[in-house]
């Protein structure tokens, strides 16, 4: 297994050898949970805090059940319930916990560059569970091991990532990730839905879906961040959900053999029409419960655990391809 380090800010610099040591840990972590009891002792008398500055149901929950599947304790501290309201800075926020006894803080926070600013303030492990419209590494990571799952493997697959690339975090760290893993990476958007400088970006950027999805082998719809997205950078959401909505009708005509993924929560009618896409092979509650695996994996790999349950891991690594 290859060293992790303290902590998993982002998946920039992060190395083939690296992230394939974290997804074949996931697939160990996965059999954990299709036992009847969900438990292993690697992190017993460790102690994770989720603090999330933004609301959360799959990350925020998918680490607390990660957690205490490795036996750790988990504290969910929440901003508008905390000192934050009487005024308290990010940085004694931090600061306060790790005296308490946290071995770990996962922080999600909507100002980008904050995970790197906690990890520079205290001793402890910090995972960004999202930072702004910067990145969200673990998110990257499951959606990887969902494919290699789904597909076999990521090197040399087409992936065409649709949507509000501009405002997505997570389509940064995929972007990473991917070419990391050798995948092949389309854009779908919008001009006014792309960053600056995307011309020296590993991808390939079109703004219209059905030539941006045709043969992919992987269709990432990408919620359209309303919350952020407040700017008038599309004409209307039914003129969007027209251009660049994913439906069963275009699937099936430009993507038939494709994985769908979205990293949710999925603006109904928007991104996706209908409730369910029979004709693909939809992955999005999969995702989920892969969330759960490769987010144990790197808490184990961050916190500790290469002791004596070390064989879990080396039994359940099984070399799947990149």
């Amino acid at each position: 297994m290859p060293a992790f380090g303290p902590h998993l800010l982002s998946l920039s610099g992060m190395t083939q050898e690296r992230i394939v040591g974290i997804l074949d840990a996931a697939e160990a972590f996965l059999d954990v949970g299709q036992q009847s009891v969900k438990k292993v002792p690697v992190l017993r008398g460790k102690t994770l805090v989720n603090l999330f500055y933004e609301s959360s149901t799959r990350t925020r929950s998918s680490f607390e059940i990660a957690a205490k599947r490795l036996s750790a304790d988990v504290i969910n501290v929440t901003p508008s319930q905390s000192s934050v309201t009487k005024g308290e800075s990010l940085s004694d926020t931090v600061k306060t916990i790790e005296a308490l006894g946290a071995d770990g803080i996962v922080i999600r926070h909507a100002s980008s560059g904050a995970a790197e600013f906690v990890a520079e303030r205290v001793e402890c492990h910090v995972v960004n569970g999202g930072d702004g419209c910067h990145e969200h590494p673990t998110q990257a990571l499951l959606d990887l091991f969902t494919i290699r799952k789904k597909k076999g493997r990521v090197a040399g697959l087409t992936v065409a990532i649709v949507g509000d690339i501009l405002h997505s975090r997570v389509a940064r760290s995929n972007i990473l990730g991917l070419s990391a893993l050798g995948a092949k990476i389309r854009l779908v958007a919008p001009p006014t839905l792309l960053p600056r400088g995307i011309d020296r970006w590993p991808v390939t950027v079109y703004d219209r879906l059905d030539r941006g999805i045709d043969g992919a082998d992987v269709v990432m719809a990408l919620r359209l961040q309303l919350e952020r997205a407040s700017g008038g950078y599309i004409p209307s959401l039914a003129e969007y959900s027209r251009l660049y909505g994913l439906s069963r009708e275009v699937l099936e005509r430009h993507a038939p053999q494709a994985v769908v993924l979205h990293p949710g929560p999925v603006n109904r009618g928007v991104e996706i029409s209908g409730e369910e896409l029979f004709c693909n092979d939809v992955a999005i509650l999969d995702q989920v419960e892969y969330g759960v695996a490769v987010r144990m994996a790197v808490l184990y790999l961050l916190m500790g655990g290469r002791g004596e349950e070390s064989s879990l891991l080396a039994a359940g690594s099984r070399g799947e391809g990149l």
